[in-house]
């Protein structure tokens, strides 16, 4: 293979795994740092969160490359996939199988680094990024399922640091999942008549002329679950500041998607990257200049 044909054959690999488009690994890398800093107590082991995060970007792309694999007969029919390396047969089948074990395989070396209950909860975590494709082909709202997959970072975090893993972890999971379901909800307004016409299940399609609504309350039953959180924890007016700019970047997104243009939508699904780094910013100064809390 000649260096032309080989920097092609990268740069389909690097499209394939959408390090090109980092607002997946932003969406995942958001909640594990709240789970992180919240049970590091503000200061997490610098190991810990290095590991993390270069597991985040490994499996959010390993994730990736499933996906295409579960979906290389539908994307070529869908406008905003039909350029994806599979579809277009930059890349074969064999080779996108490959790149996604060496991508789990050095995600889960890095786990081995932890404890054996993150171990444990890493396998867990495995399987439901390489079964959340196959679910746009039975589940009504796929996208909780894709909640609980990008979210299981916050069980990890807790077993991780602490040892073990509290009520409020999964309580935070379940806050992480009402999020996915508003911003992939977002993202799914987008394809919503490709999606029915090849017969792709979608939270969009579910939820019809209710779909702004339904981002909207999941929105409202995240900012509750994470108010809750924040009284339970005793956080202060940092914390609370970071939720007050996450419903005013809500309100924003709602303004976006309530006449339902697409490129509005795609827009609105962008912009839940700064919801995460809100809700990320204000958890930190708290910690950095609160006071002491509680055991998690």
């Amino acid at each position: 293979m000649n260096r032309q044909a080989l920097q092609l054959k990268l740069d389909a690999y690097e499209r394939l795994m959408r390090l090109d488009k980092p607002i997946g690994i932003l969406l995942l890398l958001w909640p594990t740092l709240w789970a992180l800093l919240i049970a590091g107590r503000g200061q997490p082991s610098l190991v810990i969160v290095l590991i993390f995060v270069t597991g985040t970007v490994l499996m959010r792309s390993a994730g990736c490359v499933l996906n295409d694999m579960a979906d290389r007969n539908y994307d070529g029919l869908v406008e905003r996939t039909r350029h994806r390396p599979l579809a277009t047969q930059e890349v074969t089948v064999k080779e996108a199988g490959l790149l996604a074990l060496s991508l789990c395989l050095t995600a889960f070396l890095l786990v081995c680094f932890l404890n054996r209950q993150t171990i444990l909860l890493s396998v867990a975590a495995l399987f439901l990024a390489a079964t959340y494709p196959l679910t746009k082909r039975f589940l009504a709202i796929p996208q909780a399922y894709l909640g609980v997959a990008f979210g299981f970072g916050i069980p990890m975090a807790f077993a991780a640091i602490n040892d073990y893993v509290p009520p409020l972890a999964w309580l935070l999971l379940l806050a992480n999942v009402f999020w996915a379901v508003a911003y992939d909800t977002a993202y799914a307004m987008v394809d919503r008549e490709d999606d029915l016409k090849i017969g792709i299940r979608s939270s969009a399609l579910f939820f019809g002329r209710y779909d702004v609504l339904a981002i909207m309350l999941c929105f409202a039953a995240m900012l509750g679950i994470l108010v809750y959180i924040g009284l339970f924890m005793r956080f202060g007016v940092f914390y609370y500041a970071g939720l007050l700019v996450a419903l005013l970047l809500m309100v924003n997104q709602f303004l976006l998607i309530k006449k339902r243009l697409k490129a509005d939508c795609f827009k609105a699904f962008l912009r839940n990257s700064w919801i995460g780094a809100a809700i990320t910013l204000g958890l930190w100064l708290d910690y950095l200049f609160a006071h002491q809390l509680p055991l998690v």
